[in-house]
């Protein structure tokens, strides 16, 4: 029987849902999901998420790495300046416009991204490792759809929430 979530006459699931994510959100903040041994809580959530999508999607320059990770450019600026300090990001010209700058996952930085990977992925192993297989992959099917609905609730304006919340 599938139960309809957006029913008001279910107010106690909806508040369950609400006090799990925020939960999950303060767990999640506090170990930063990490990892496991040496690596763990060694790079946090936003260092993290730059470098993954640089890996993921290749150089590009500040105004389309924010767009695509759906924040503003500023952000994304003072987000990865720490990265270019340490080298784990580079600054390159732009191939077709020299004045441009592109950034980039630096062999330094991909490495030290797979450590972090490995390590979470462990963590990951470790949390879920009495899930049935098919658990782990409705839990991450779901995951990933909760993900996206408040991704595109956020891009639209006037829904956005309160980091009070």
């Amino acid at each position: 029987m599938s139960m309809d979530m957006t029913t008001v006459g279910e107010p106690g699931l909806l508040d369950t849902l609400q006090h799990e994510v925020a939960v999950f959100a303060r767990r999640a903040e506090q170990t930063r999901l990490g990892g496991v041994g040496q690596v763990r809580n060694s790079m946090d959530r936003a260092a993290y998420l730059l470098l993954n999508r640089l890996d993921k999607e290749g150089p590009m320059g500040v105004k389309a790495l924010a767009a695509s990770m759906g924040i503003d450019s500023s952000t994304v600026t003072r987000q990865v300046a720490p990265l270019v300090d340490t080298g784990l990001v580079k600054r390159t010209s732009h191939p077709e416009d020299g004045r441009a700058v592109v950034l980039q996952l630096s062999p330094r930085g991909q490495s030290r991204l797979e450590e972090v990977r490995s390590s979470r992925r462990q963590l990951m192993d470790e949390l879920t490792h009495d899930w049935a297989p098919e658990e782990r992959e409705v839990f991450c099917a779901l995951l990933t759809r909760f993900n996206s609905a408040l991704s595109a609730r956020m891009a639209v304006p006037g829904t956005e929430t309160s980091s009070a919340s």
